[in-house]
């Protein structure tokens, strides 16, 4: 299955993956708020294989056919009708381009057609950028989840929560529209 718009393309990610994920992602910038860094071909791999084991199933980001990134569903409860969008990691060169936008637009706009009636964000408190990235997809600021979670040097984040439920969808599908070229 792929989800296309535009110059952008999303597949299910897998192990054959790895090395051009790996040399797309490798900067500390990239980084600096996701927790689980790969330091090698063989270690994104691994992370990619166990993936579903761990409630994650992440997607290979393309950009005019090269790998620049992925992103993936988590906490995916068909039962409540939500999921989350999250461990989203793009190539330096490519963030304020139309690459966010357009997964998050493709990624809710299957989870909402597949009957899905809320898809959260959340980030790192200390991330102003992807706060700033998620409010202007058009999700509402939910709060702070409060030690939330543990960061690659073991400091505890705060974490910020947005979301948007479906009946959201129709005005935050046009705004992404609108951003997006073709």
């Amino acid at each position: 299955m792929a989800l296309t718009h535009g110059a952008v393309e999303l597949r299910p990610a897998s192990v054959d993956d790895a090395d051009e994920l790996f040399s797309a992602l490798d900067d500390d910038r990239v980084w600096a708020h996701v927790r689980g860094r790969p330091v090698g071909v063989e270690q994104m791999a691994d992370s990619l294989g166990a993936a579903p084991l761990v409630g994650r199933f992440p997607w290979t980001v393309r950009r005019e056919g090269r790998v620049v990134g992925t992103t993936s569903y988590l906490d995916v409860s068909p039962i409540d009708a939500r999921l989350e969008i999250g461990f989203t990691l793009y190539a330096h060169e490519v963030w304020g381009t139309d690459v966010n936008p357009a997964c998050k637009f493709l990624l809710m706009d299957w989870a909402f057609g597949q009957g899905f009636g809320r898809v959260q964000l959340k980030t790192d408190i200390r991330n102003s950028r992807s706060q700033a990235a998620i409010s202007r997809l058009g999700a509402r600021y939910e709060g702070v989840l409060r030690r939330y979670q543990r960061r690659a040097d073991e400091s505890i984040r705060d974490t910020v929560m947005y979301s948007v439920i479906v009946e959201e969808w129709p005005d935050v599908r046009r705004g992404l529209l609108a951003r997006l070229p073709g």
